[in-house]
């Protein structure tokens, strides 16, 4: 597996490297997973070091988490406390499914882009059609998974919504957490009108 541990804004010694390679290795293992990769990076936060951490797993899928703790140390083991009960949840319903993947998650490029926001002009003319502007352009992937397996990635990923493929009929998917706390799901074909 490789390692990427750094700082932002602070000096990373060799022994917190090496007690976050040992730490991740362990919950890996643990969990019978592969890893592929881990990204580490620690910065200060108000009077606190916050910890992201980012675990790439060789199904496709990430496992991500946040904490902040006194050091560098605490937030590290905070961070690592709750991806390991994200990997725990995963595992579960691995086997509570009784689904395991023979083969990796097929993975299609797309790119992502960061949208300025729109300033009102209150009553200007609209001569020109709508143009954003671009202000960040970065490349994601889009996993070919069941909607099942989107749900549980963008739970491991800590993250709102997910674009995913749909194994099933091929078509782009989206997954998102809704206001209310419910998973929402959308499926383009399923609602084709004719």
């Amino acid at each position: 597996m490789r390692y990427q541990i750094s700082g932002k804004g602070m000096e990373i010694g060799t022994a917190l490297q090496t007690h976050v390679q040992d730490e991740i290795a362990d919950m890996v293992d643990k969990y019978a997973l592969r890893a592929t990769d881990a990204h580490v990076v620690f910065s200060p936060e108000a009077h606190a070091i916050a910890c992201e951490a980012v675990v790439h797993l060789s199904t496709g899928l990430l496992a991500r988490c946040h904490a902040t703790g006194g050091d560098a140390y605490a937030a590290f083991d905070s961070a690592v406390e709750k991806m390991d009960k994200q990997l725990r949840r995963h595992k579960r319903k691995l086997r509570d499914h009784h689904h395991k993947r023979a083969e990796p998650v097929e993975v299609t490029g797309g790119a992502t882009y960061i949208l300025a926001p729109s300033e009102g002009d209150d009553g200007a003319e609209e001569a020109e059609p709508l143009q954003p502007v671009i202000i960040a352009e970065t490349q994601t992937v889009i996993p070919s998974v069941s909607v099942g397996e989107a749900v549980m990635q963008m739970e491991l990923a800590s993250a709102a919504i997910l674009v995913f493929r749909n194994e099933r009929n091929g078509e782009i998917n989206v997954v998102y957490r809704r206001e209310d706390g419910n998973i929402g799901w959308i499926d383009p074909s399923a609602g084709a009108a004719g």
